[in-house]
């Protein structure tokens, strides 16, 4: 069965990628929407055997790589960490592939689109079910590859190339610290293999090392390679610039990407390394600060942004920050849950926004749209559920992760603890104002399009319909239902058993009641704020702007990161590649080198090609010159 849930999405790819154009769009979209369905309905079964029966395995393929004390095999392996990212991963990617039939409806590669999304869902599966570091990389990286394929998917546009060029070479930069940190673990263990790292990490607790000149404890050093890769597969700020150009590919790509797949790999990386992670409180903290910078960071960029897309995307890096500041505090099962939660309600929301990007026919401006709450009365629906789990409306299933990420963080009793709580409670405030600003600007007030007529707007198919069904189930009732077992003190170790280590056993106190409620109650006054700002009163907002302009040009620039990583290394490296093309390579090299021998060559065979002028006198005279010079040195010698 396990072999089957991960093999059936890359069996889909193969079909729809070299047979598409034999059996037709139509058959590609249902072979590789129902093999992936079958995994997902694969995946429930196995969390159903976790959850209930304790079920744990390792399933090996393949011996894989045999090697001196190097030995690392294909496997999948099944715990509760993998059984949730099975669901998850499968569970969403079968209702893109279900929405895609739709949204895609008019492109005319459909085939190519539906196997890199099955290609893309394998490549995650492999990652997730991995018992080893290098299995974990190969599909670490074939995520990266396959999210260059699908954002870049509309090659002919621009702006969808530097997109998918920007993903890539960002995510390198992450993967090479990550590559790095499984270096490491192989130096020092000797194997690559979980288990037995794990086993072995107690025993260099003391050890240190020289790393660019400093010495640093070994495990520290670990887990800060480790925490590089997942900092650029998850966009953590300084890494981050890649998630919102991203948004250049098709709306399913966003929801894939951004809702269960690739941004919660370095979630589930630094989850799963939680034996590691125990031991070094440096790495903890550095964790702790980026997640909630992240956090607040996304969430003040959010509030400006105007595509509707591009809002959602900062939102995903923001809730990303959630997260890694809940492993930061050690609360590694409340950061899983907030995926798991995350992942319903953030995939509605794009396809949500997808389905309102459609009515208006590719438009994505907010400031464009309005008015149309009537004319698509399930879209409307469907965000507004989406939009209350997202900002952690009681009772939804946001509420319940994203009120124990800021509760445990409070729980921790350090300082940086009670600044990740402070700081997650006023994101949490901005999260719900940016999130009801999109909504009330896309679908209330006055309609702002000028190209289409309201009367044009229409909703979306059925098949685009359900998988945003499903998914609103998931966003109301997965916190309630499952928060028992993710975060309940008595069920922890029954529940997660082996596949998540804590150190010391996490705190079963209760924050104060004013605490408890301060961040619901945010929640809940941001929405008439937020309909008085941008429905009521918008001259009060420009007004704002107006007094604010040089912290709004701060925002809307997105803190100016991009501007600064393109005067700091993009230009400076474009002008030392123009440099070396034009000087080295151009006129010394080649010029020396190929070229320079050519010209040579070139300018010896036109002064001899004069020679050959067909005149017999000519030939004469050189051979009687020829006979003489011979008959000369003879005379002489």
């Amino acid at each position: 069965m396990e072999i089957f849930i991960v093999a059936l999405p890359l069996i889909a790819s193969i079909i729809s990628g070299f047979f598409g154009k034999y059996i037709g769009d139509r058959n590609s979209e249902i072979i590789t929407s129902l093999l992936v369905s079958i995994s997902a309905i694969l995946s429930t079964f196995i969390f159903y055997e976790v959850i209930f029966n304790q079920y744990q395995s390792n399933v090996i393929i393949a011996k894989w790589i045999n090697s001196g004390s190097l030995n690392v095999n294909w496997s999948i392996k099944i715990d509760t960490l993998s059984a949730i990212m099975l669901v998850v991963v499968t569970y969403v990617s079968s209702l893109v592939h279900i929405y895609s039939i739709g949204y895609m409806s008019h492109d005319p590669h459909k085939q190519r689109f539906m196997a890199y999304l099955s290609l893309f869902t394998f490549a995650m599966l492999m990652l997730v079910t991995s018992d080893n570091f290098i299995q974990l990389f190969f599909g670490w990286e074939g995520v990266g590859l396959c999210s260059y394929f699908l954002i870049g998917f509309w090659f002919k546009k621009d702006s969808a190339n530097s997109a998918a060029m920007k993903a890539f070479i960002v995510n390198r930069v992450g993967d090479f610290g990550f590559a790095l940190g499984i270096f490491l673990i192989f130096y020092l263990f000797g194997t690559v293999n979980y288990t037995e790292v794990f086993n072995l990490i107690p025993t260099i607790q003391d050890n240190e090392l020289t790393f660019l000149g400093f010495k640093i404890n070994a495990i520290d050093l670990i887990c800060i390679l480790l925490f590089i890769g997942a900092m650029g597969k998850s966009a953590q700020i300084f890494l981050h610039t890649w998630l919102p150009d991203a948004m250049e590919g098709p709306t399913p790509v966003s929801a894939l990407i951004h809702a269960a797949t690739m941004v919660t790999a370095g979630v589930f990386l630094v989850v799963r390394c939680s034996p590691i992670y125990e031991y070094s409180e440096l790495a903890l903290n550095i964790i702790t600060i980026v997640g909630m910078s992240t956090a607040f960071f996304a969430a003040t960029i959010a509030i400006v942004q105007t595509d509707i897309k591009k809002i959602i995307a900062y939102s995903t890096c923001s809730q990303l920050g959630y997260m890694f500041f809940a492993t930061g505090v050690g609360a590694y099962n409340v950061a899983m849950f907030h995926l798991f939660t995350h992942a319903f309600f953030k995939a509605l929301l794009f396809l949500g926004s997808g389905s309102v990007i459609h009515a208006f026919k590719d438009e994505q401006n907010i400031n464009n749209m309005g008015g149309v709450w009537k004319k698509l009365p399930y879209t409307y629906g469907l965000m507004i559920i989406g939009t209350l789990a997202l900002t952690g409306f009681p009772f939804l299933s946001g509420f319940y992760s994203k009120d124990a990420i800021i509760e445990f963080a409070y729980l921790r009793g350090n300082t940086t603890g009670y600044y990740a709580a402070g700081i997650g409670i006023f994101t949490a405030f901005l999260t719900s104002i940016y999130s009801w600003r999109l909504i009330f600007k896309t679908f209330h007030g006055e309609y702002n399009n000028q190209k289409i007529k309201i009367e044009e707007t229409h909703e979306s198919p059925v098949v685009m319909l359900i998988p945003l069904v499903l998914l609103s189930l998931g966003s109301i009732f997965a916190g309630f239902v499952f928060k028992d077992l993710f975060i309940n003190p008595q069920s922890i170790n029954s529940f997660w058993q082996d596949s998540i280590f804590f150190l010391e056993p996490l705190s079963t106190q209760h924050p104060p009641f004013w605490f408890l409620i301060l961040t619901p109650t945010l929640v809940v006054i941001s929405i008439p704020i937020a309909y008085y700002l941008f429905v009521r009163n918008n001259r009060l907002t420009e007004r704002i702007v107006s007094v604010n302009t040089p912290l709004y040009n701060f925002l809307l620039n997105k803190w100016y990161f991009d501007e600064f990583y393109d005067s700091i290394l993009i230009r400076p490296c474009k002008k030392i590649g123009l440099f070396l093309w034009k000087i080295f390579d151009v006129k010394i090299i080649d010029g020396f080198g190929p070229d320079g021998l050519a010209k040579i060559i070139k300018k010896f065979s036109l002064k001899a090609n004069k020679f050959q002028s067909g005149f017999i006198y000519q030939y004469a005279f050189v051979m009687l010159l020829g006979f003489s010079a011979l008959l000369t040195f003879l005379i002489v010698k």
